[in-house]
């Protein structure tokens, strides 16, 4: 039996392919060819006019051609977005989800009519009922995705609505999210990506900083400027030397800062420009480079096959630490005496395995390792992070005054009694304690504390709030061990032992041609290995634990930070026993990690209320280095069962909730994880019919995590069967 016309016409297109190429030029071109598919229907000369109307048609032949082949319908897109918003989004919120109380929801469904399409085999005379919550919502999402790209009419696939949950998330993460992430900066953008959201001055306008030793971008960001001046784009020079004088007084123009480029042919002129590489950024309102997240992106990334665009943000990290001096918090200049948790050793060495065959690649991890080296000894070995009574390092940036890139009111409430004390006006007191010109100590203190909470990426936490500059924590310093570990690896086995330091990344009194070897380096990973042991690991309770430098007592606070020591390498095999007998319960819950234990995080109130890094909350970068970690020491059972109950929960939550992906989850509750109340609440929840980005790590996460799955395991996750019951039905022990 040969295929309809119209089939014919659209075969070659992937039914699960991207929505570019599904509902793109191409597609709309193939699918908009008048041809009629064959039926024998009887008294039926020609297409009838309800053909695309969401109601059945007054007369149909009954002999229309039954096929075997895949179903496929022709959909109206505007009348059945408005058919499914009056009869199954209840609440109105562009959504279809379990909480709609809509047909779908009836407890009679499989006799209750819920919505028809018509078939493509039959030019929509027959038609198949599209039921359940899952369907209904995958139909909204494409219908919303071919209005996007201006379609009136689709032919669609029913595999696009019946897609396993699994196998439609990891696509959706792979072809379309990271798509949605990937940013750069260049002329083409400037426009957009230099005007900062927080920037709070009486103009704000797109602003670039470039560094001194940058000159052929102020160049390149000048010729923008002058040849668009409708754009008011402000070229600035970076100070010489980045103080934190010199940055609060850069608040006053807050704006993007340069990061790597490479060199084009211009298309048009023939020219040599320049042209930014690409990243990706944490969540879709982001414009600019952040640092932990990056890490944690590229692991899903490099699952995905999108290798060089992980290289480009390593690249992108090199060039921070060449210019800036350190990885920053994010790439705008109220960040510039802000870190956050160092992992360029091992991004780049993951990246580094992918493509050492290709020209360049060892140059490319040269210059990895270099960038690491001078991070290592100017930001994280040197005041005022490092802790010489210890030996062990702290979050512990510079800065004066109150962070700008909060909103207005943020501190209002700390910041108004100084107000009063000095007979000020609100206005007047920030202003003049920005600068000096009125001494409060408490608030000095106060202000340290929080630029460090947000220099160490948990921020908040009750575990860090008021202490954290002085905390020489178990995170930090297992990623400083993974630094002198992977850095002695690396000269070692890729340069000979002898690794010369250029001029651009000396620090301190380093000359050029300054040689590092890897004893060295494994010299400094066992000295921290023996502090590490000495002040941060508690035998009697079989976890690591922060240290207060200031109090010189290790803190009591349990956090999921614990097993970074197994992640690292650091925790002997008889720790990470310990760990895994005696911290993991404490942790695990039915969606995966916690990030602290309840006991820890104390009780909640108006007063006091819950931080998005204490428990009862999960993060995808806790749950991805405890995999790795129990992975690392062989708990391959343990690290499967807390990535499958992870990986179900943002499953079941993308099924129930219209595609969802958010930035954190509630991990103690499977109905509706996403719903997070603590403080900003959470990021990847605001959409209008279809989510197009979900956000970074997570997403990183699930791609990442089904690599720890097996086939049976994700096949199960697809079925929406929770970890207990899928235990039970192969004998795993729960």
């Amino acid at each position: 039996m040969s295929l309809p016309l119209r089939e014919k016409a659209i075969k070659d297109i992937d039914p699960l392919s991207s929505a570019a190429v599904y509902y793109g030029i191409d597609a709309q071109k193939k699918s908009n060819k008048s041809f009629r598919a064959r039926t024998y229907s009887s008294n039926q000369s020609e297409l009838p006019s309800t053909l695309f109307q969401q109601r059945p048609p007054h007369r149909r032949g009954s002999h229309d051609e039954v096929s075997l082949r895949p179903a496929k319908f022709l959909v109206n897109v505007d009348s059945t977005l408005k058919q499914l918003a009056e009869q199954e989004d209840t609440d109105g919120n562009w959504q279809i989800t379990i909480e709609d109380q809509g047909p779908k929801a009836s407890s009679s469904e499989s006799s209750h009519f819920v919505l028809s399409l018509g078939t493509l085999a039959s030019n929509g005379f027959k038609r198949a009922d599209i039921r359940g919550t899952y369907m209904l919502s995958n139909l909204l999402q494409e219908l919303h995705l071919a209005k996007e790209y201006g379609r009136a009419s689709i032919v669609l696939d029913a595999a696009r609505l019946s897609e396993n949950p699994v196998m439609r998330l990891a696509r959706l993460i792979k072809d379309s999210f990271w798509d949605g992430l990937t940013r750069v900066i260049d002329g083409s953008v400037i426009e957009v990506a230099g005007r900062d959201p927080k920037d709070w001055t009486s103009d704000p306008r797109p602003r670039i900083y470039i560094p001194r030793g940058a000159p052929e971008q102020f160049e390149y960001y000048t010729k923008v400027a002058n040849d668009r001046p409708n754009v008011r784009l402000d070229v600035c020079w970076l100070p010489e030397k980045i103080t934190p004088e010199a940055v609060r007084d850069m608040n006053a123009k807050p704006g993007l800062l340069a990061i790597e480029m490479e060199k084009v042919k211009d298309p048009t002129t023939g020219e040599m420009t320049l042209k930014g590489l690409p990243f990706v950024v944490p969540g879709g309102r982001f414009n600019e480079l952040y640092g932990w997240d990056s890490y944690m992106e590229s692991l899903g990334l490099i699952a995905n096959g999108k290798v060089e665009l992980a290289k480009s943000m390593v690249q992108h990290f090199c060039f921070c630490i060449k210019h800036y001096g350190k990885i920053l918090n994010a790439t705008r200049s109220y960040y510039l005496s802000r870190s956050q948790p160092p992992f360029l050793t091992d991004m780049a060495i993951r990246v580094y395995e992918k493509i050492d065959r290709d020209p360049g690649a060892k140059e490319f991890l040269r210059t990895a390792i270099l960038a690491a080296i001078k991070e290592y000894h100017s930001v994280w070995t040197a005041q005022p992070r490092f802790d010489p009574a210890t030996g062990l390092s702290r979050y512990r940036p510079e800065g004066f005054g109150v962070p700008p890139e909060t909103e207005a009111t943020h501190f209002t409430h700390i910041l108004e009694p100084y107000a009063k004390k000095n007979n000020m006006t609100f206005e007047e007191f920030v202003q003049a304690y920005n600068y000096r010109k009125v001494s409060e100590p408490e608030l000095d203190e106060y202000f340290l504390h929080d630029r460090a909470v947000r220099e160490s990426g948990h921020d908040t936490s009750y575990r860090l709030e008021k202490v954290c500059a002085n905390l020489a924590t178990i995170d930090l310093n297992s990623l400083l061990y993974k630094y002198e570990k992977d850095i002695a690896k690396c000269i070692k086995n890729n340069f000979g032992d002898n690794l010369k330091i250029p001029a651009e990344f000396c620090v301190g009194d380093m000359q050029p041609g300054h040689t590092e070897t890897s004893s060295m380096w494994d010299r400094r990973a066992r000295r921290r290995k023996l502090a590490m042991d000495k002040y941060l690991w508690n035998e009697q309770k079989g976890m690591y634990f922060d240290y207060d430098t200031v109090k010189k007592e290790q803190c009591t606070y349990e956090s999921c930070t614990t097993f970074w020591g197994m992640w690292c390498g650091a925790a002997t095999p008889q720790q990470a026993a310990r760990l895994v007998a005696t911290a993991l319960p404490k942790f695990e819950a039915p969606g995966g990690l916690v990030s602290g234990t309840e006991e820890s995080r104390g009780v909640i109130s108006l007063d006091r209320p819950n931080r998005q890094w204490d428990y009862p909350y999960g993060w995808a970068p806790q749950q991805m280095l405890a995999w790795g970690a129990l992975e690392r020491y062989g708990y391959h059972e343990d690290a499967q069962r807390l990535t499958y109950k992870w990986l179900f929960m943002m499953t079941k939550a993308f099924v129930d909730y219209n595609g969802v992906v958010v930035e954190k989850y509630d991990v103690t509750r499977l109905v509706d994880p996403h719903r997070v109340d603590a403080e900003y609440g959470n990021q990847g929840l605001d959409f209008k019919g279809v989510a197009k980005e979900g956000f970074g790590w997570v997403n990183a996460s699930y791609v990442y995590g089904l690599g720890f799955m097996n086939a049976h395991m994700q096949r199960a996750i697809g079925t929406l069967t929770p970890w207990d019951q899928y235990a039970r039905a192969t004998d795993t022990e729960v």
